[in-house]
């Protein structure tokens, strides 16, 4: 009779258990998977260094503009000595630059003295130019102003893939954390199940045992069950100690506040298609992904886009350096009726270096630079290529695993209740009732290992689709 009480027992506890198991519909204690991931993006602060990137490179392009800023410069000289005025310089110029390296100018001067230079003489009223100065050789289609703007505006592109790269990252590394938590959390809730089972049965021999129907020594094979059962659960409550330590690595809030996940708050459950909708790893969904719009290829691109700039800037400083300036001056600004096409100031500078060594030089590593990037562009595009492979063939290993271990856990589970109902007819022993319950666990344990594998192949899916190593 009292072995028919500790079956009943042992059946009332499995179908306890397994209730427990079936996924509540509302619990405010249950951080969920999505609503996790909403606080990373919103407060962690890598997020928030991500977003100062393209703030930087923003600052950055507004910089090189300035190259383009137009100009007030004005010029004053003044002498005297023992009571004479030796000069009284004043030259003021408005400059204004343009794209093409040409740059428009207008001016006044005024001077007097008794000691000037005639080459600075004016009338009284001062002297009004405006004109143009023109580089015809180095500088007219790209100069080191032009470059820089471009660059800029490269290097803004080249952030908001930098950006993508590292929010990826971190979120990659996010539900890894969140995953690691989920399977603590499923270890520990197995070894509770059955700490809860060999307690049970441990109190049904003991009855037993007491009234006769057992050898005594099954209770110490029974209490020694129950001992290790409860070893196993202590060792599993400190790996979710720490996974949740780790977990609360990510949470953050409102100014930089970090938060301690409550160790009453359990996360969701999952099943092996949970976190297709939150990383986009539905395998299906891999025959429209588009090569060239991964960040990392983007970014590569725009390395590129950056180095051919300098190369041609390197390219122009093989021509020679002619600068063209003409000025027209009149004595009044605004009356045109005066003005005399042959009241001119111009000017021409020529340089050019005999042997261009330096420039030869700067345009050949250009060049390499360049090829070097385009070479790296081409290998990490077949290395990707492989590891999307490479993740869809690990994937659908796993998931095959998964179904075969989830057959051999359901075949465990039979074999123990048999094994429960035989002990409870005195046809079996607390040895091999054990063995039957080691076996399930075993069991139960690679059942979760390879769908934590499983879920961690899907992360490295999304790691390899929108996420590599940051470019410098």
């Amino acid at each position: 009779m009292i072995r028919f009480y500790l079956l009943v027992l042992c059946l009332f506890f499995s179908m306890l258990s397994f209730a427990q198991e079936q996924p509540e519909s509302i619990d405010e204690n249950v951080l969920g998977l999505n609503e996790f991931l909403a606080y990373v993006k919103e407060y962690h602060p890598i997020a928030q260094l991500a977003n100062f990137e393209i703030s930087s490179a923003q600052a950055e392009l507004l910089k090189s503009r300035g190259a383009f800023d137009p100009q007030v410069m004005v010029d004053w000289k003044n002498k005297e000595f023992k009571g004479s005025e030796y000069y009284d310089i004043l030259n003021s110029t408005f400059k204004i630059p343009t794209w093409y390296g040409i740059e428009v100018k207008a001016g006044f001067e005024q001077n007097q003295g008794e000691y000037l230079n005639p080459q600075n003489t004016v009338p009284n009223d001062g002297l009004y130019s405006a004109g143009i100065s023109v580089p015809v050789g180095q500088g007219l289609f790209i100069n080191q102003r032009m470059a820089d703007v471009r660059q800029a505006k490269i290097m803004q592109d080249l952030s908001l893939a930098q950006r993508d790269i590292r929010l990826n990252q971190l979120l990659s590394d996010a539900v890894l954390a969140y995953l690691d938590w989920y399977l603590a959390s499923r270890e520990v809730s197995l070894f509770s199940d059955f700490v809860g089972r060999a307690e049970i049965r441990f109190e049904g021999i003991k009855q037993s045992a007491l009234a006769g129907d057992i050898p005594t020594i099954d209770t110490l094979e029974a209490g020694i069950i129950v001992q290790n059962r409860k070893l196993s659960l202590e060792q599993s409550n400190l790996k979710l100690i720490k996974s949740r330590l780790q977990l609360s690595n990510f949470l953050w809030f409102e100014d930089n506040i970090p938060l301690e996940l409550n160790p009453f708050v359990v996360p969701e459950d999952l099943n092996e298609n949970s976190i297709d909708p939150v990383l986009g790893t539905n395998l299906l969904q891999l025959e429209n992904f588009v090569l060239e719009e991964h960040p990392k290829i983007k970014a590569l691109d725009f390395k590129i886009d950056r180095l051919e700039v300098e190369r041609r800037l390197k390219a122009e400083m093989l021509k020679p350096q002619l600068d063209l300036e003409y000025n027209f001056i009149n004595e009044r600004v605004g009356q045109f009726e005066n003005f005399n096409t042959n009241d001119y100031k111009a000017g021409l500078f020529f340089k050019l270096p005999l042997f261009l060594r330096k420039e030869r030089g700067n345009l050949k590593l250009a060049k390499i630079k360049v090829n070097e990037a385009q070479l790296d562009l081409d290998y990490e595009s077949l290395q990707l290529q492989n590891k999307i492979q490479a993740s869809r063939s690990e994937i659908l290993s796993y998931q095959r695993q998964l179904t075969t271990f989830q057959s051999i856990v359901t075949d465990y589970a039979s074999l123990l209740r048999g094994e429960e109902r035989k002990f409870s007819f005195g046809e079996s022993s607390v040895f091999l009732l054990n063995s039957r319950e080691v076996s399930l666990i075993d069991s139960r344990l690679k059942e979760i290992k390879v769908f934590e594998k499983l879920l961690k192949s899907k992360v490295q899916l999304f790691n390899v689709l929108v996420n590599e190593v940051s470019v410098d």
